[in-house]
Formats: C-alpha cells, structure tokens, sequence
C-alpha cells in the first residue's frame, strides 16, 4: 500500500505523455523506467515481505529513487522537475522502523543519486555544474523532509507513551475505585440501617439490601410517570394506621431539599408494622445546586413498643395513685374546714400533709399528661393579657413565699386563637418554673410581641440559667439538669415537655434563650387572631 500513491503518480505522467510531451516516450531512459516501475509494482504483490523481516520492504522506496533518475533522464522539454516524485520514497522510509541514521541517510543519499544520474549519463563536456547544484538542493530538500518526519514521528511516540502513562495510572485508578466501591457496597450491605441514595430527579442511585428488605414489608405503589421498578412503599403514620400522604414521606420531603432527622414512619399496618426514624441530607455541587439526596432509614421498632408499654404503665398507675389521692385531699379539706377542738400542732400537721398531697396529685397529672399519646385542645377567639394576668395571680402566694417580684407588661386585649385552659396550663408551667429556679430577690417578667400574623408571650426570669447543651434537651420528657440535680429543687422534669406539647398542638413553637448565672428567656409563639365580633 506505501508504493501505491507512487505508482499512481507514474501512472498519471505517463498516460498524460502522450498529449502533453509526445516525445517522451520515444526515450529509451523512460522505456527503462517503465519497466522499472512495473517491476517494482509487480514485486509488491508477489514478494512475501514478511518472510524476509520488517526491512526488507524498504527495498521498494529505495530502487524508487532510481526510476525517478530515469525518468529526470528523459529529456523531453516542458516536462516538469519529476525529482519531486523522490518524497514519497522518503516518507516511506522515514515512517519505518530503521534508525535515525540509517532513514536520514538514505533521504538524503537517494534523492542525490536520482538526481545525478542524468548528470552522470550526459557526455562529460555537456555536464553543467547547474545540474550538480540542483542534485544537492533536492538532497537537502527531502533530508529536510525526512528530518520533519523523524520529529514528528518522535512527537507522536512521546504523546503516545504520555497517553499509555495516563492510560496505565486511569486503570490503576479505575482499579481502585471499583476496590473502594465493593467495600462501600459490602459496607453499607453490612450496616443494619437502611440507606437510599436519589438524584434530583428522584431517580434512585443505591438502596442497600437491608432498606430493600425492609420495604419488602410493605405494600409498592408506582407513582405516575414513574417506572414499575421504582415503585414506592405504603406508608402510615406512627399509629400505625394513618395513610402517610405521598408528600410527607421521607424521600419526597428529601427530594424538596429538606434536611431532617427522627422523622418516624411505619412500614406497613396494624402490629405487624416496622416503625423506623429516618434522616436526610441533601447533596449539592460546587455551586451549591441540589443534585440529590441521601436517606437513612433506622428500625426502632423496639424502642417505640418499649416506650408505649412504659406510657401505659406510667398511665395505669397514675390512674391507681389519683383516686386514693383525691380521697385524702378531700378528707384533708374537710379536717381543716372543721378544726375546732383540734390542737395548732395537729392543724399544721395536717395542712402538711395537705400540701404535699396536693404536690403528689399534681405530680400524678403531669405523669398521666405525659403518657397521654395525644394533647386535645378547642381553641377559640382568647384574651392571652387575661391568661397572663391569671396565672400571675395564681403563683403571686409562691412568688411572696419565694421572696420573687412579678411583673407583666402585656397589653390588653391580646387575641389569639388558642384554648384558654390548656395556654393557661402552658403558663402556669412557666412561671412556676421561673418562680422555683429564681433566688429569693429575683423577678419575673411577662411580656407579649405580635406581628406577621403571630403573637409572642415571653416569660423572662432572674434564675441560675442553663448551659447550653442543658437548652438543647429542656423540652425532653423526664430531663433535669445537673445543676437542678445538685440543688435539690424539687420536680419531676415534665412541666416544659407538656408546655411544649400544647404549644405544638396550636400549631406554634417555643423556645429558649438561656446563659449559666444569667436566667432564661422562654418564648411562646401562638397563631394570632382578630377580636370577637361583639368586643
């Protein structure tokens, strides 16, 4: 195939010779080149070069330099300078695999000799010294030629021993990532938590094997415009009854871009549900664009049985405990309604024991709140600066007692639509929290913001404060702290998990500002409402 674009370049003078030089063919010099060229052409189809190894070949390109002095012989005028026909001779050598010395040899010594040979056929008084110059000057013409080949042929190696470097370090790379993804798969296969992984499409990129048996436990639905192998599970509600909308469910509330954690759902109905707390987080490019998200499904099952059977025995009990209480207090009542002919030191005794009664029946109501699965409130149109005023009342004996100043600055009327006996009990809890954690000299301050459609009571106080770890679990059911602990303040740890529970149950919030020696702040925040029509 090397010899082709020659021998078609012959080909092509010599079927033009007889109409653009017609004295060409009559040279006996052309004769022989002829039949050079049908030689050599000849020779490439029938010679096995391979028998002879990889350099026979260059055979070929070298007696080409030869037809090309023979045809530079021809002397037929207006023919053009043939000896341009010795690059395709070079270009075949300098592509082979000979030395550098040897290739840049023969491209310069080849086209000499072409050159000169019809410089030598001429009778020596004819031989101009023009002849030798331009013999040289096409020499040095295809040296520059194979020279330009060489380089670039050694360019080319270089960039390919480069592209085999980078190609050899990519598999090892390669090599390692598929190392390192077996072990993540083998890993998060191992784990006993589920682990979903969605693009922004809600595609899912990895679902480990614990998640896929776990959603095995569930009926599949396939959402419209989804494929059949991305149906997605039934879900209910912690009461494992509720239907769980197909928006509330922790992927799709992933997919919004939404970052959570202890968010439980229920794999499957009635008893035989899997209750698991699930988390996520969303995965974002360099930019800071959403391009999916990961879910963790975590099986508490267990826990939440454990937690349900404690209720209901902190409930059964509690319930024991409040009949014979509400007795003694009402014996108590009637003792000291009528106690005549009874000596002082058995009254104190027994409003003693009134007040500590009264300490245990609260006590009980607080235990049998916090094992109530649902707080039931009936908000209406309510005056929160009469709340307010209220429960400053009720706790102005403790504050006297306590040697703690109350003060309210809310103003009246505040509407809000709240039920008024259970933001009354929310209060209550507050300032009775804030009266029993002050020193005797402290205050205690209510006051109230509105705005954006939301009203805001905050009961402030002068007490020891809270570290801020302490904060974080202040609304936690059974929660003291280690100063309290220390202090031996009396409680129980449910008054602000109550007072959160109502809060919540409004649809609302609450929080808490606190610093260590300085007291705390606690915020209600409650949806706000228009004055009755009547006011």
């Amino acid at each position: 195939m090397c010899q082709l674009p020659f021998a078609l370049l012959m080909t092509a003078v010599v079927a033009a010779s007889p109409a653009a030089w017609p004295g060409m063919l009559a040279s006996g010099q052309c004769h022989y080149a002829i039949g050079l060229h049908a030689l050599l052409l000849a020779a490439c189809v029938l010679v096995p070069w391979r028998r002879f190894g990889p350099s026979a070949p260059l055979l070929i390109p070298v007696l080409d330099f030869a037809l090309v002095g023979l045809a530079l012989d021809s002397g037929v005028a207006g023919l053009p300078d043939l000896g341009v026909l010795s690059v395709l001779p070079v270009v075949w050598i300098s592509a082979s695999r000979l030395s550098a010395v040897a290739c840049l040899s023969l491209s310069f010594f080849g086209p000499l000799l072409a050159g000169l040979l019809p410089w030598f056929l001429m009778n020596r008084a004819e031989r101009p010294l023009t002849g030798l110059a331009e013999a040289l000057l096409l020499s040095l013409m295809m040296l520059a030629v194979s020279m330009a080949m060489r380089l670039a042929r050694f360019r080319l190696r270089h960039e390919q021993g480069r592209i085999q470097s980078k190609e050899s370090e990519l598999q090892v790379l390669l090599a390692a990532s598929r190392e390192r993804e077996r072990l993540l798969h083998t890993i998060l296969d191992t784990v006993d938590v589920g682990i979903v992984a969605v693009d922004a499409a809600g595609r899912r990129l990895l679902t480990n094997s614990w998640q896929s048996a776990l959603e095995d436990t569930a009926t599949a639905v396939r959402r419209p415009g989804r494929p059949e192998d991305e149906a997605e599970p039934v879900l209910t509600g912690q009461d494992r009854a509720t239907p769980l909308p197909a928006e509330r469910s922790p992927i799709r509330r992933a997919l919004s871009g939404e970052a959570f954690a202890d968010y439980l759902v229920c794999f499957g109905e009635a008893a035989e549900g899997r209750v698991v707390s699930t988390g996520a987080r969303p995965l974002k490019d360099e930019a800071g664009e959403f391009r999916g998200a990961v879910v963790v499904f975590n099986e508490v099952t267990d826990l939440v049985d454990a937690l349900a059977a404690k209720d209901d025995v902190v409930s059964t009990v509690s319930h024991e405990f409040r009949t014979p209480l509400t007795s003694i207090i009402g014996n108590l009542d009637l003792v000291l309604s009528d106690n005549e002919g009874l000596a002082c030191p058995a009254v104190r005794r027994v409003e003693v024991a009134q007040r500590n009664a009264e300490r245990l029946l609260a006590l009980v109501s607080d235990l049998l709140m916090s094992a109530s699965s649902a707080v039931h409130v009936h908000p209406r149109r309510t005056d929160l600066a009469g709340l307010v005023e209220a429960s400053l009342g009720s706790a102005q004996a403790h504050a006297q007692a306590s040697s703690i100043s109350l003060a309210m600055d809310v103003p009246g009327p505040l509407w809000a639509h709240v039920d008024p006996l259970r933001i009354g009990q929310a209060l209550d809890n507050l300032v009775s929290n804030a009266i029993k954690y002050s020193p005797a000299g402290g205050s205690v301050r209510v006051s109230a913001t509105s705005g954006d459609g939301r009203v805001r009571l905050h009961v402030e106080d002068t007490g020891m404060g809270m570290t801020a770890a302490d904060a974080l679990r202040v609304f936690t059911r059974f929660f003291r702290s280690q100063a309290v602990r220390e202090g031996s303040i009396p409680g129980a740890g449910l008054g602000l998990s109550i007072t959160k529970a109502i809060v919540e149950r409004h649809g609302g919030s609450i929080s808490c500002r606190t610093q260590p020696g300085q007291g705390s702040i606690f915020t209600l925040e409650l949806p706000a409402d228009g004055p009755p029509e009547a006011f």
